[in-house]
């Protein structure tokens, strides 16, 4: 398990970093705390020290008892400096929450207290997540800064959209929520670095045409797969956009989320986002029809009579036309959901016709897998070969598709 240093700076945000603490003991880490004296006035130090069963520290000027070691270590000899000590001896080091005001020292490289002495010296991964008003992370002060500290190698999580601080106020800021938090500092140490620096575009969820304002047509896609394939991505490090067609589901922080509702919003979001792409992983369920004159009023039952006929119009290829504009070096996989004996075949004709890299086959008719599932049974078609992945988790799945694809990427091309 791991030793984790937490930083944790004023703000509202303070009360989810002592349930992070929590969760992160209770999954076996080693956890030891650092705070300003701002986040004080929030959370108390000897509620972190209950739970860690570690001394916590607040300024440079006081004493470590346990002389920078984790709980569970033997301390060391001699009385080392604790901010040089500490982030050494970490295998990481979060900042959560990390205010407006810390940022803003991180970034200027100051080392004015504890923490972000700490933080000036350390080595190891460092994750800030930040969390503040709307205003204060909107303003472009707070954006060159986070910019800074991407630019320097600092992983920052994307804050969360909704209720803040202040009664009625709502907007981007929220630290994310304490298993989010954890499960991005676990994919932060048990990472394969194999896709560092690659831009990754995923497509999830199911397209949702409307026929009136308020009924559509849709699919039965949950966007599980395509969520599935971002954070395996991300957890390998990737940088991640995700386009999102109506998908219910938690969000992983550091990865970039843009929602969409219609076949043609898709269509817009991946033309927008794909050029700066290296890796496309299609698994989106775009509609193949949409209804052609849709209303704009709501249609009643005494409109309608007894029966009420719906002309469809074919939407766009949405994989085709990216497939058709790719640059060299880029790799593309789409996702083929078919029914019945034939659905290798379907898959490799859609492998040859629409210039893929790979196609990701699965039998959405079997039951316990497919859509709306946590597991999937697929075969991965290329050029030269398939590989079936029998029953099994969707994020093992992932895993097993980034695999493929990328085993290929640096000594061959798959595009027929």
């Amino acid at each position: 398990m791991a030793r984790i240093l937490l930083g944790v700076t004023g703000g509202i945000a303070a009360y989810k970093a002592l349930e992070f603490t929590r969760l992160a003991t209770k999954a076996g880490h080693a956890v030891r705390v650092i705070q300003t004296e701002a986040s004080t006035r929030f959370v108390g130090a000897a509620s972190f020290a209950g739970i860690t069963g570690a001394p916590v520290l607040i300024t440079e000027w006081e004493p470590d008892p346990s002389r920078g070691a984790f709980p569970g270590d033997p301390p060391p000899a001699h009385t080392p400096l604790s901010h040089l000590q500490l982030v050494e001896t970490a295998d990481v080091f979060v900042i959560a929450p990390a205010s407006a005001n810390t940022l803003a020292k991180l970034a200027a490289g100051q080392a004015d207290n504890l923490l972000t002495a700490a933080a000036l010296a350390c080595r190891r991964p460092l994750i800030l997540a930040p969390a503040m008003n709307d205003a204060m992370y909107e303003h472009p002060a707070t954006q060159a800064n986070l910019a800074t500290l991407r630019e320097r190698g600092a992983t920052v999580l994307e804050p969360g959209t909704g209720a803040l601080g202040s009664p009625g106020e709502w907007g981007i800021g929220r630290l994310p929520e304490p298993p989010a938090l954890l499960a991005a500092v676990e994919g932060a140490l048990a990472a394969k670095p194999d896709l560092d620096g690659l831009k990754v575009l995923v497509t999830a969820g199911g397209t949702r045409e409307p026929i009136d304002p308020v009924r559509y047509i849709g699919n039965r896609s949950s966007g599980r797969m395509g969520f599935a394939l971002a954070d395996e991505a991300a957890r390998r490090g990737a940088e991640v956009t995700v386009v999102s067609a109506n998908v219910a589901l938690p969000r992983r922080p550091g990865v970039r989320y843009v929602d969409v509702e219609t076949a043609a919003e898709l269509a817009a979001a991946c033309a927008t986002e794909f050029d700066r792409s290296d890796l496309l992983l299609m698994a989106a369920a775009v509609a193949d029809f949409r209804p052609a004159e849709p209303r704009a009023d709501k249609i009643k039952k005494t409109d309608a009579g007894a029966e009420l006929e719906l002309r469809l119009e074919r939407t766009d290829d949405v994989l085709s036309a990216l497939a058709a504009r790719r640059r060299d070096g880029q790799l593309i996989v789409g996702f083929a959901a078919e029914t019945g004996a034939r659905a290798l075949e379907h898959g490799r004709a859609k492998l040859a016709g629409k210039h893929l890299d790979a196609v990701v086959v699965n039998d959405v008719a079997t039951s316990g897998i497919g859509f709306d599932s946590g597991e999937n049974e697929v075969t991965i078609l290329t050029v030269e070969a398939e590989r079936h992945v029998p029953r099994t988790t969707k994020a093992e799945v992932a895993a097993a598709i980034l695999d493929t694809v990328l085993s290929r990427r640096s000594s061959t091309t798959l595009r027929v």
